[in-house]
């Protein structure tokens, strides 16, 4: 008999709703803690810029036992996202189970020595401390804004220049005017920079570091879910672990590689016209995909070519009332400076002495299945295999953990094998694939179906492929039939 336990929930967004539902059906008590007045993590309209829109493909984006509506449209923008998870946490009575506008401030092992940890919390004027036997932390790899400063930035804020972290873009009406500044070329400062042109900015400049590939929605015409996504464009990557006789049919299949991964560059130079715009990348595609690929933002392409959109390989160095300098030697005009420059990893409510324990110097993550820390007992993560498929990633792990949890894998590890294959792959992020070390190495893309069959092989699933094997090759993940591998996995519940 499985005991029941108590259970924190850190995070009500897309990773904590799918813990606190699977640890709620496995029969524990689950307390579940969002710092926010509301569920959504990143998709809570308070923290979402205006026309932001998902990577993946809704039917990639979504929950196994609970697709998205139908009238949805194929990319569905950020308040239909925040709608859809509300949806979830109705259907499955979530509400009931959490804390909102609740803030985890500490957590330490349990005083007494016995298994658990003991969250110091704080809602409003209120701050206690409480009791867990596993804490599931879901705050993922968006929650602590990463906040830079500059030279001269305070003269340039009192001469009327304002600077927001992407994440405080919410009001698109403040560019009209104005010339703006972008820091960042990812999703969100693609994303931002063609919002402000298309909102009357005076001038958009995108300042970013170096050129990385981009990949357009449809490629040549087609969806990239059915270029991209599929276990055969999986299998051309330099995963980890390869037994000899794989490293042999990779070192056969080489040129074939090659000439698909050309072809690929090729048509995206062609497409996207990046030769003309200084946007060609200097590494192979093939090196370089990770979760920091990013999806190109509709209408960017086109505000390049009108003008409106100027972009620049550089930084930013200093302020002027007025200008930004840039280390390409050019001073611009800027009214307003938008850093979208991403988000902190880190957990900064966990004790620097177990944060030595979990993450290396050079900012690596060591977890176990990108879950669990053997050194960090009555604990795991669920949301930090980021991937193209974040949703149903977060609902592999969250089902994963809680059998970890309750040692019912059906490949439970022991210590010396959680070790060894941390170790393992560490090696193999440093040394033959250093794309993989992109945030801290929690990214499981783009072998999303080699996390999944690992996952579902541990859980003990009778099926974790799709009997046809055309479909299986060459067609994307798909929510429903994981849903339905979930239920071939031996079933339990704590009394």
């Amino acid at each position: 008999m499985v005991s029941r336990k108590k259970v924190a929930v850190i995070g009500g967004g897309v990773s904590g709703l799918a813990a606190a539902k699977t640890f709620d059906e496995k029969g524990h008590r689950v307390c579940g803690f969002e710092r926010s007045h509301d569920f959504g993590g990143v998709w809570e309209l308070s923290r979402s810029y205006p026309d932001v829109q998902t990577q993946s493909p809704k039917d990639l984006y979504c929950y196994t036992d609970h697709p998205m509506p139908e009238e949805y449209p194929e990319w569905p923008k950020g308040p239909q996202v925040h709608a859809y998870l509300h949806s979830y946490a109705e259907k499955n009575r979530l509400g009931r189970l959490y804390k909102l506008k609740t803030e985890v401030l500490s957590m330490d092992r349990r005083a007494d020595g016995s298994a658990g940890w003991t969250l110091t919390l704080r809602s409003g004027a209120n701050e206690w401390t409480e009791a867990f036997d596993f804490v599931a932390i879901c705050t993922g790899q968006f929650s602590e804004k990463n906040i830079l400063t500059h030279p001269g930035q305070d003269a340039f804020q009192e001469a009327g220049g304002t600077v927001l972290h992407s994440s405080d873009y919410t009001d698109p009406t403040r560019c009209e005017g104005k010339h703006v500044t972008v820091l960042g070329a990812s999703k969100s400062g693609t994303d931002i920079a063609v919002n402000a042109a298309r909102n009357g900015a005076k001038s958009v400049h995108l300042v970013y570091r170096e050129n990385v590939w981009r990949v357009p929605y449809f490629v040549g015409g087609i969806n990239f879910k059915k270029l991209l996504y599929m276990r055969a464009q999986e299998m051309q990557f330099n995963g980890w672990s390869r037994s000899p006789a794989a490293r042999l049919m990779a070192a056969i299949t080489k040129p074939l590689v090659w000439a698909n991964f050309r072809g690929l560059e090729t048509l995206l130079k062609l497409q996207l016209g990046l030769k003309k715009h200084n946007m060609v990348p200097d590494s192979p595609i093939e090196k370089e995909a990770s979760c920091s690929l990013p999806i190109v933002t509709p209408g960017l392409f086109e505000e390049l070519n009108t003008g409106r959109i100027t972009p620049v390989i550089g930084s930013i160095v200093s302020y002027e009332p007025g200008k930004v300098k840039l280390t390409t030697g050019v001073t611009i005009p800027c009214d307003l400076s938008i850093l979208a420059v991403g988000w902190k990893l880190g957990i900064p409510y966990l004790a620097q002495e177990y944060r030595d324990k979990l993450i290396e110097k050079d900012g690596q993550y060591r977890t176990y299945r990108l879950a669990v820390n053997p050194d960090l007992p009555d604990m795991g993560f669920v949301g930090f295999n980021s991937s193209f498929c974040t949703v149903l990633s977060a609902e592999m792990i969250a089902n994963w953990l809680v059998r970890y949890m309750d040692g019912q894998l059906a490949r439970q590890p022991s210590r010396a094998e959680m070790d060894a294959n941390i170790d393992e792959m560490l090696n193999w992020r440093r040394k033959e694939r250093p794309a993989a070390q992109v945030y801290g190495g929690l990214c499981s893309a783009p072998f999303h179906f080699r996390h999944f069959d690992e996952l579902m092989q541990d859980m003990g699933a009778q099926t974790w492929k799709r009997s046809n094997p055309i479909s299986e090759t060459f067609a994307p993940p798909s929510a429903a039939a994981y849903g339905q591998f979930l239920a071939t996995a031996p079933q339990y519940r704590a009394g």
